[in-house]
Order: C-alpha cells, then sequence, then structure tokens
C-alpha cells in the first residue's frame, strides 16, 4: 500500500497546531444533478442508515435516488443564497472567525480549517491543509453540541479512514459532545433572551433537534438523553415552567418509529390544546441550513398556522455571533491545554540537511 504523504513538507516547516471544524455537509448546488451524489454519499453511510447493505442499496438506489433529488434540490433552492448554501457560509464564517481569535491570542502558533463530512471540502481535503500548514497537532471539533453516532461518530469514522492512509499521523484530540457545556448553554439562553427583548414572549417555546430512529437510542446512543438535557438546562437558565416550554425532534425519514414527540405533528396539534403564539429553536444546529431555514421556518410555521396558530416565530442559530464564536474558542482552548509546539525548526533543518533529505 501506498500512504499518502505531505507533498511540501519540510524539516524547515514551522510547527503550528491544527484546529478542524466540521459540519454535515452541503450539495455544491440546489439542482437534481448536484444532489444526487450528496444524497448518495449521505445516505450511504452506515452511520446514518443501520440497515443490511444489500438490502439498502437497493432501496437507496432503485427507488430514492431517482425520486429524492428533485424534490430536494427543489428545498434548498428556496433557501440558497448570492454566496451558496447557509450552512457552507455560517461553517466558513466561524472558522475565520476563530482564526481571528487564535490569531490574537498567539500569532502564527494556529491553523484552523473547516471540513464537511459530505460534499466539499471533504475531511481528506482539509486535513491536508492543515498539514501542509505545518500542523503537528490535531483537535477536532464536530460542531454538533449533542452526540450522535451518525454525526460525530461518523465524523471520526471519516478521519480514522483518513488516518490509514497516512505516512505520518499527527496527534488528535477530538470533542465529541459540549451539550451541557455551561457557556453553550449560556450562549442559547441569551440568544433566546435578545429574541424576547426584541419580539416579546409566546405561548410557548419549542426546542426542535434532529431525530433520529427509535432503535439508535435503545442500542445505547446517547444523543436523545443529550437533547433532554439541554432543553433542561437552558429552561432553568431562562426560569421557565414546565408548562412553558418543550422538546420535540425533526427531519424523520421513511416509515420504522423516530425519536418522539414529533415536531411536525405537535406543531399541527397545539392550537386545539390553547396554544396560539409559538417560538421554536433548534440547539442542535450550530449553524442555519436547511432544516432550520426551511424545514422549521416555513414549513412548520404552515403546520401551525394552517391548524389555528396565531403566531409563530423562529430564533436563529447562534452561527457566527461573537458570543458563539467566544464560547467555541473558549470550548478549544480547554481541549489544548497542555499542548504547545516547536517553531524554532532551525536543529530539525540542520540534521535533515546532513542526510540530503528537503530543508
Amino acid at each position: 500500500m501506498k500512504y499518502t504523504s505531505n507533498s511540501v513538507f519540510t524539516h524547515s516547516q514551522t510547527d503550528k497546531i491544527g484546529i478542524l471544524v466540521s459540519n454535515l455537509g452541503t450539495p455544491e448546488a440546489p439542482t437534481k444533478q448536484a444532489l444526487k451524489p450528496y444524497l448518495k454519499q449521505f445516505l450511504s453511510d452506515p452511520r446514518v442508515v443501520e440497515v443490511p447493505k444489500l438490502i439498502w442499496w437497493c432501496i437507496l438506489n432503485l427507488i430514492i435516488l431517482q425520486i429524492r433529488p428533485k424534490r430536494s434540490a427543489a428545498a434548498y433552492a428556496t433557501v440558497w443564497t448570492e454566496d451558496g448554501s447557509p450552512l457552507l457560509t455560517h461553517t466558513k464564517n466561524q472558522a475565520s472567525a476563530l482564526q481571528a481569535k487564535f490569531d490574537a491570542h498567539s500569532p502564527g502558533k494556529y491553523i484552523v480549517g473547516y471540513a464537511m463530512r459530505y460534499g466539499q471540502p471533504s475531511v481528506e481535503n482539509a486535513m491536508n491543509q492543515l498539514l501542509e500548514h505545518g500542523a503537528r497537532k490535531v483537535v477536532v471539533l464536530p460542531l454538533y453540541p449533542q452526540y450522535c453516532a451518525s454525526t460525530s461518530g461518523s465524523t471520526f469514522d471519516a478521519l480514522a479512514n483518513d488516518f490509514t492512509q497516512r505516512r505520518w499521523l499527527p496527534d488528535l484530540r477530538f470533542i465529541s459532545h459540549y451539550h451541557d457545556d455551561a457557556r453553550y448553554i449560556s450562549c442559547l439562553a441569551d440568544s433566546i433572551k435578545a429574541h424576547w427583548a426584541q419580539h416579546g414572549r409566546t405561548d410557548k417555546l419549542i426546542f426542535s433537534y434532529h431525530g433520529i430512529p427509535k432503535r439508535y437510542l435503545l442500542n445505547g446512543d446517547p444523543y436523545h438523553c443529550e437533547c433532554y438535557k439541554t432543553t433542561r438546562l437552558v429552561a432553568e437558565a431562562l426560569g421557565l415552567q414546565a408548562d412553558e416550554y418543550m422538546t420535540t425532534f425533526q427531519s424523520r425519514f421513511g416509515r420504522e418509529e423516530w425519536l418522539t414527540p414529533y415536531t411536525d405533528e405537535t406543531l399541527k396539534a397545539l392550537p386545539e390544546q390553547g396554544v396560539h403564539s409559538l417560538q421554536v429553536i433548534c440547539p442542535g444546529f450550530s449553524s442555519d441550513c436547511l432544516e432550520t431555514i426551511e424545514e422549521i421556518g416555513e414549513e412548520n410555521r404552515e403546520y401551525f398556522m394552517e391548524n389555528g396558530g396565531k403566531e409563530y416565530q423562529y430564533i436563529p442559530c447562534l452561527n457566527s455571533d461573537d458570543a458563539h464564536i467566544e464560547m467555541l474558542f473558549n470550548l478549544l482552548q480547554d481541549n489544548l491545554h497542555g499542548w504547545d509546539v516547536e517553531q524554532d525548526m532551525s536543529v530539525r533543518a540542520a540534521e535533515a540537511a546532513k542526510l540530503n533529505a528537503p530543508v
């Protein structure tokens, strides 16, 4: 086997600490042609769909990929901007803001990159960029506050697969979740308070998280529990009573039972229960994307209003707000504790020169 090498490496290169933030991914364009390879990569991940491979290959290739790309492209077209995918734009901005924070803290010592688990830039390409810029130690932060095997776990799979093909491996630290970090909870609570200050309060606050099949929970995935803990901690920070908020799960796919209560079914039923005004926040998403802008901001709004609701407000994700960047910076700082790199490479370069190695 031929292992991947850093084609631009020199022994005189200044060592750095790499930081890689990652998110789920996005197609390259809101078109059927762009959605098909993206969905194929996403839905072929065994972490995402735990179905026997042969059975799922037939379902995916003969049915889903013949129907879903066109439908998904239409949905993506409603959220696409001049800069492209909102998820990609926000992730870029988060990485850029973190780079500025680290440059101000320790100039020249850190290099920040970003990756998408599905689509581009891939984990492999992002890791190449970090290593080519001198990263000898890397901390990876998947931007999923609550751990789930199909998100954080899948990101680790991509890293592990990439590392099996590299000649040299950097030291690695991996942040698998931060669902109960006090700084994250404070950011969420403050964003809700800011929304209240501008728009007032409603009958109920809904915390909507991306769903997963119920059997994943029964098989030991902690995601469900971590979502509920995030909700509880934010509700406590806001001083909410039990009847003023609830946790729901959105974006289910297929026919099997997923985590309940379902967001869409809940919003359809609430007006009959006397809830006529709602605010919805999505704490499991670090960046606004199709699932928040279109599914929660538009589709689920229609469900609520068509069934008797009077007022519906979506509270945006934290995105690249200053407080969110500060929280992520401090979280990364915690996980960088004890790490340093040698930035004077003169001795290493001199030794390499004796062996006629690149310097």
